[in-house]
C-alpha cells in the first residue's frame, strides 16, 4: 500500500528555475485531461502527473515556499523525488530505504516512522539542500546528488526539465498553469462549528497552514463552506491556488478562486481555470462541497 500525502505563457525570465513564464497573457492547461489526473503546462513543455503524485509535488513546493526557499529548491527536491520514487511516498526500496527521496533511517535521515511522513522528509532534504554552499546556481543534477550521495549522480538530470515546469507552477511563478480533473464526492455532515466553518472546511483551513504556515482565514459564508485566506504576494497566492487544486480531491474542495480565475471541481474540472469577475489578488477563496 503506497501512503498518500497527509497533511499543501508570456515569455519572462523566471529567476532560479530558468523556465520562460509570467504573469501576463498565459494560456489555460488543455481540456484533454483523463479521470483523476493533473497536469502543468508552461513554455510549451507539459507534465502529466496522477493524483496521488500531484499531491506530493504540490506539497514540496509548498514547504519550500514556506520555507522562504527559492523556486530552484523546489526544482531541485522535485528533480530527485522524481527519481527516487517517481513522487509516491514508498514504504520500502533499496535497503532500508523509503519515502519521496528515499531516504535512509541508517544514514541518519530519521527514523523509518519519520520519513514516511512527508512533512519530515521535505524539510528534512530542505535542511540538507540549505548546507548546500551555492546550490541556487548549480545543475539541480548536482545540488540533488550534494543532497541524495547516489550511486547514479547523473541521474536527477533526466528529470530537471518537469521538475522546473512543476516548480514553476506550484510555486506560484507561473498563474494558472496547473489543473487536475476531479470527480465530485458525496456529501458530508453541514454542521457548523465554532469558527464558522463546516469540518470539511475546516480540514481545508489546516491543511493550508500546515503546508504554507499560519494565514489569516475569514469563512464568507456559504453555509460554513467557503473561507478566504488574505494573500499578500501573487505568487505566494498562484502558489496556494494550485495547491489547493492539487488536493482537492483528497479534501473535497469545490472552487477555489483567485486573480480573475477559477477553477471547479466535477465537469467543470476539464476547463481548467476560467476568467472570473470578482476573483481578486488580495484574497484567495475556496469553497468545499456539500
Amino acid at each position: 500500500m503506497r501512503i498518500r500525502t497527509f497533511v499543501a505563457l508570456a515569455v519572462v525570465g523566471v529567476a532560479g528555475i530558468a523556465v520562460a513564464t509570467g504573469y501576463g497573457v498565459l494560456h489555460h492547461v488543455p481540456d484533454l485531461l483523463s479521470p483523476d489526473e493533473c497536469r502543468a503546462s508552461v513554455a510549451g513543455h507539459e507534465v502529466t502527473l496522477a493524483t496521488e503524485q500531484a499531491e506530493n509535488a504540490a506539497l514540496i513546493s509548498a514547504i519550500s515556499v514556506q520555507r522562504g526557499m527559492p523556486a530552484r529548491a523546489a526544482s531541485i527536491a522535485l528533480a530527485t523525488g522524481f527519481q527516487e520514487s517517481k513522487l509516491y511516498n514508498l514504504e520500502s526500496g533499496d535497503r532500508d530505504s523509503v519515502g519521496l527521496f528515499q531516504q535512509r533511517p541508517s544514514q541518519g535521515w530519521g527514523t523509518r516512522e519519520q520519513i514516511l511522513n512527508p512533512y519530515y522528509s521535505i524539510n528534512a532534504f530542505y535542511d540538507a539542500l540549505e548546507k548546500v554552499d551555492g546550490y541556487e546556481t548549480m545543475r539541480i543534477t548536482e545540488a540533488a546528488q550534494e543532497v541524495q550521495h547516489s550511486g547514479y549522480p547523473e541521474a536527477y538530470a533526466d528529470h530537471e526539465a518537469d521538475a522546473r515546469v512543476l516548480a514553476s507552477a506550484l510555486t506560484g511563478e507561473s498563474a494558472h498553469v496547473f489543473s487536475c480533473t476531479v470527480d465530485e464526492p458525496g456529501s458530508a455532515s453541514k454542521k457548523i462549528g465554532s469558527n464558522g466553518l463546516t469540518h470539511r472546511a475546516e480540514t481545508v483551513r489546516r491543511d493550508i497552514e500546515a503546508a504554507f504556515g499560519d494565514q489569516t482565514a475569514t469563512p464568507v459564508g456559504d453555509g460554513g463552506r467557503a473561507f478566504e485566506v488574505t494573500i499578500d504576494q501573487v505568487g505566494h497566492g498562484w502558489a496556494m491556488a494550485q495547491y489547493l487544486v492539487a488536493m482537492a480531491d483528497r479534501l473535497s474542495i469545490s472552487d477555489v478562486a483567485y486573480d480573475g480565475h477559477v477553477w471547479s471541481s466535477g465537469s467543470s474540472s476539464k476547463d481548467g481555470w476560467t476568467t472570473a469577475s470578482g476573483a481578486g489578488s488580495a484574497r484567495l477563496r475556496v469553497t468545499v462541497h456539500r
